[in-house]
């Protein structure tokens, strides 16, 4: 009979393509990740991965079976927080995905407020790149994510909590315009600094300029470092109003305001259609919002 243990290893060794690595990330020993493996392939009567020297592939078959054991472990995980939560609103542990240009900036205002408020509640937090948090939470791996949307992903339910007004960084001595509001054409887009690809500030900055861009020596990881080079007359950026008390700490960076209508982007939750938690995830938002001060 195929068990959900099996599922595990199998959709682990699809992430890692290593037996090792694998085995790791799922706390056994490879011999006993392996074993699991040749079972489930013995029990489908398939071969699910194509071991080669120093490597290894999924077949096409064991791609497929990877897709549906997700979405088995996924229906599994869901049905677990049923029964455990059932009545109890924001219990237990959840596990949170944030994208990192809104962590440094949410996280440090809304977690003590949840502790205060909910001490049952265990958070497991996951900080990285819209993809990878979107991926994992349709995996199964994380109960719901605080992004910027829209989610273009039928089986996911979003819900937007603020809108964060965009402003313009630029260095203080910039005397090229004036105390009035600008607009996208006046962004130079050769001094534009942006996020590195893979940051969803990054896309809509891009968006924003109407720009497909392009060739640049300019990136950072994270928006502090960004910040630091406007700072040094290096260019201009974005900053999310949102961040403006934490990023807006050297007198040699003003903050430009955009003329109406001004751009930005919708902030909210995603979590899985199929979770049984959303009362708990509609009381977060509720919670991030009241924290925050916005709507």
């Amino acid at each position: 009979m195929i068990t959900l243990r099996q599922l595990r290893y199998l959709t682990a060794l699809s992430r890692h393509m290593h037996f090792g690595r694998a085995a790791e990330d799922c706390s056994v020993t490879q011999p006993a990740l392996s074993m699991q493996i040749k079972e489930l392939e013995s029990e489908l009567g398939v071969e699910l991965v194509e071991r080669r020297a120093g490597e290894i592939a999924m077949t096409d078959v064991g791609a497929e079976v990877v897709r549906r054991a997700e979405r088995v472990l996924s229906e599994a995980r869901d049905l677990q927080d049923f029964a455990r939560h059932r009545g109890q609103l924001l219990s237990g542990r959840l596990q949170f995905g944030v994208i990192p240009s809104l962590a440094p900036y949410v996280l440090p205002k809304v977690l003590p407020e949840l502790q205060r408020r909910f001490p049952d509640l265990q958070i497991e937090l996951r900080e990285t790149q819209t993809r990878m948090l979107l991926d994992e939470l349709t995996r199964g791996s994380l109960d719901a994510v605080l992004l910027a949307l829209p989610v273009h992903d039928s089986e996911l339910e979003t819900r937007e909590i603020f809108h964060d007004p965009f402003l313009l960084a630029v260095p203080s001595n910039d005397c090229q315009r004036g105390g009035g509001r600008v607009s996208a054409k006046d962004i130079d887009q050769k001094r534009l600094i942006l996020l590195e690809e893979g940051h969803c500030l990054r896309d809509q900055a891009l968006a924003l300029c109407a720009s497909e861009r392009r060739d640049s020596a300019l990136g950072a990881t994270s928006l502090a470092t960004v910040m630091q080079m406007v700072a040094n007359g290096y260019g201009v950026t974005l900053l999310p109003k949102i961040a403006i008390d934490v990023e807006l700490r050297d007198d040699r960076v003003k903050l430009l305001r955009f003329s109406d209508p001004a751009p930005g982007r919708a902030v909210g939750l995603a979590w899985r259609r199929t979770s049984p938690r959303k009362a708990d995830f509609v009381a977060l938002g509720d919670i991030i919002a009241e924290t925050l001060k916005v709507q």
